[in-house]
């Protein structure tokens, strides 16, 4: 990938800079989060974002999205993590739609849930996390065959917008020992389905998650994605593409506040001049800068590999998600400490960006994870 945006790329990208500045700004969340808005985001605004074609840039021009690539995808989460935008865009059209379009490639009768993705009229949660940490195939939800067709049962215990999807793509155990790749299989699920109940989390960022319980949900056999015990097919490789969507919503988050926090050393004052005159302060925003250029290479290069269709893509990811989950909570602590006492308080954005960046670093594994997991990949 090119570090010279293209006019188009540039397009896309002032486009969702100006949509997310306008209405998906931190205070849209605030309102939200205040409200204790059972929803979590604003169907309006949410319309709005698909209209201008943005939630869609990267899906299939057969779903009715932009065709695009990864590329334009991280733009726009980019700035989406800029304003800490509450979307279902990342859950919705990056997580779910991705198990689904690859296995759309054999499965025609996909086609139709795809357009609704694209369109926003539908949204799809991947329901496939059951442990504290990140452990993608440690699934004890199990499904079964019976007579008239499959059985499900389990718990999820973190499912991103799992309190607003209508659907789910559920991760189980058909066949297989426990923590074993093999043996997983992909059912989709009504939200509405007898047996399914689920309740909201509440969560530090303010965000959508939910704890999700399957008690004895019947599905027929279409309800099953890709072939029976084979999932991780599908699921691994998309939990990669999806951990760098990620990660360019986090790169977004560290600029924003990175940028935040030199604007302020240059406005506060102590001592009659700009704090941000002071040399330690400017060694540390200096080395700040610097960790914030390797992730923003890091990430471009995930992202170019992604749209490649490279044999990398599972070493890039895990080397954007250690980088990147470093470089954000350090951007947000560094801010936090710059800003001083009130850095701490609600009435200033900084804390909102330091508790995203909490979050975002557990999801899909933390930089310790990814690093083992780089080794691994690597031959360690």
């Amino acid at each position: 990938m090119s570090f010279v945006l293209s006019e188009e790329q540039l397009g896309i990208q002032k486009t969702a800079r100006d949509f997310a500045r306008e209405r998906l700004s931190i205070a849209a969340l605030r309102r939200l989060r205040d409200a204790k808005d059972e929803r979590g985001f604003e169907p309006a605004v949410w319309s709005e974002l698909g209209d201008l074609g943005l939630g869609a840039v990267h899906l299939p021009e057969a779903w009715g999205g932009a065709g695009l690539g990864y590329a334009e995808l991280g733009l726009v989460l980019g700035e989406l993590g800029r304003n800490l935008a509450p979307t279902p865009l990342f859950g919705s059209l990056v997580l779910g739609a991705e198990v689904l379009r690859a296995a759309s490639l054999t499965q025609p009768s996909l086609q139709a849930l795809g357009e609704r993705l694209a369109s926003g009229e539908t949204l799809l949660a991947l329901a496939h996390e059951e442990q504290p940490r990140f452990a993608p195939f440690s699934v004890q939800a199990r499904l079964e065959r019976t007579p008239s067709g499959l059985r499900l049962s389990g718990e999820k215990a973190l499912v991103i917008e799992g309190n607003v999807a209508d659907q789910f793509l559920v991760v189980a155990r058909s066949g297989g020992t426990e923590g074993a790749r093999d043996g997983l299989s992909l059912v989709l699920v009504d939200a509405q389905a007898a047996g399914v109940a689920r309740s909201r989390l509440s969560t530090v960022d303010s965000r959508n998650y939910a704890r999700v319980r399957f008690s004895d949900v019947t599905l027929s056999e279409g309800a099953l994605v890709g072939k029976l015990g084979e999932g991780a097919e599908l699921l691994a490789p998309a939990l990669d593409r999806a951990t760098v969507a990620l990660c360019a919503e986090m790169l977004g988050g560290a600029l924003e506040v990175f940028e935040r926090t030199v604007q302020y050393l240059k406005e506060r004052h102590q001592f009659g001049v700009p704090i941000g005159s002071f040399q330690g302060l400017q060694h540390r925003a200096a080395a700040l800068f610097c960790e914030l250029e390797l992730s923003k290479s890091v990430v471009m290069e995930a992202l170019s590999a992604v749209d490649e269709g490279r044999d990398d893509v599972p070493l890039l990811a895990s080397v954007a998600k250690a980088r990147v989950s470093d470089t954000y909570l350090l951007a947000a602590s560094e801010g936090v400490q710059m800003h001083g006492g009130v850095g701490v308080t609600d009435e200033y954005d900084i804390g909102l960006f330091y508790k995203r960046a909490r979050v975002c670093e557990l999801l899909f594994g933390d930089a310790a994870y990814h690093r083992a997991r780089f080794a691994a990949l690597s031959g360690f």
